[in-house]
């Protein structure tokens, strides 16, 4: 080959070389064809680079899958993507993706216990969650414990209410875990700064005691007195006579209402019939009743009563109580 012709060769090929450079450094930090809202990608667990640069290519987000994984081996990325669910917002690069996706910094779902839920209730909300992998549909109360890995324990009040943040595909049974564990610790660190003399034997005691005053009040300022009602009837033996226990017995069989046939009803809840506590908690309390439970506040009341606006009239003795239950409730 002549030495003209292979010189125009080989300044074509570096010509060419150089173009091929600037385009790939362009590619690199050019944004990728993105809405406004950006988008959610799931990458599946075991997945290759190749595979997120096909289906990104696939789906017009970006113009060159090769370029996309020559840049995740040149940069050591390749082999340090995280499978999960990731929200590329507008703006987003191929270095900034596999910068994400090698961080492994997925979308995270939320979902709240609430205050004074039942565990019927946090199961159909466990149940209802789209991100959250499903294995305890269907299963009994006892077999969902032994799955936690706390068999023969009842399941109600166990789980702490709060808002927690999990990755798509995390189980139900890891979740649930969690939300024991939460209770768990929280319990046990509450408990060790309880008030002295109170008249509860155990953390579980206390954390019955807590859901019935849950129930009780939805009012936070008034947890430490209905505490303090409750713990000084235990103190003298009295019957704590609290609906929310009747209606807990009834189960599926409350339609709103309590009757006189139902405070005579005998359940293991019935707190009218029943001295002491019940055998569990009725609901899921939240910290401040738990608070309430081991920090009562003192006095001398012994009943209380609702107003009607959501607030209680509290007593020290049973003639006051039995005026106050005239003008706010007969009376109503």
């Amino acid at each position: 080959m002549p030495h003209r012709l292979l010189g125009i060769l080989v300044f074509s090929l570096s010509l060419l070389a150089a173009w091929l450079m600037m385009d790939f450094r362009h590619f690199a930090d050019a944004p990728l064809e993105l809405p406004g809202e950006g988008i959610l990608y799931i990458l599946e667990p075991g997945s290759s680079v190749a595979t997120l640069a096909a289906e990104l290519e696939r789906k017009k987000v970006l113009k060159n899958a090769l370029y996309l994984r020559l840049l995740a081996r040149w940069e050591g990325r390749a082999s340090r993507l995280q499978a999960g669910e990731y929200r590329i917002a507008a703006g987003t690069t191929p270095r900034m993706l596999l910068d994400q996706i090698a961080a492994g910094r997925v979308v995270s779902h939320a979902l709240t216990l609430v205050e004074g839920w039942t565990f019927r209730q946090v199961m159909q909300a466990v149940h209802g969650h789209e991100a959250l992998k499903h294995t305890l549909q269907g299963l009994p109360d006892g077999e969902i414990m032994r799955r936690l890995g706390h068999e023969g324990e009842h399941p109600e009040g166990r789980f702490l209410p709060d808002t927690y943040h999990f990755p798509r595909g995390t189980t139900d049974v890891a979740f649930l875990q969690r939300a024991y564990n939460a209770m768990d610790r929280f319990l046990r660190l509450e408990w060790e700064k309880r008030d002295q003399g109170l008249p509860l034997k155990t953390p579980y005691e206390a954390l019955i005691l807590a859901s019935i005053i849950e129930r009780e009040t939805g009012l936070p300022r008034e947890r430490p007195e209905i505490a303090g009602v409750f713990i000084r009837r235990l103190q003298r033996g009295m019957r704590l006579q609290t609906d929310p226990t009747v209606i807990y017995g009834m189960g599926d069989s409350f339609d709103g209402n309590i009757r006189r046939r139902d405070l005579n009803r005998h359940t293991p809840y019935n707190t009218y019939l029943n001295r002491g506590l019940t055998p569990t908690p009725i609901c899921m309390p939240g910290a401040d009743a738990i608070r309430a439970a081991l920090h009562p506040a003192p006095g001398a009341s012994l009943y209380f009563v609702a107003r009607g606006d959501g607030s209680h009239y509290f007593s020290a003795t049973l003639d006051e109580h039995n005026e106050a239950v005239r003008k706010y409730q007969l009376k109503k």
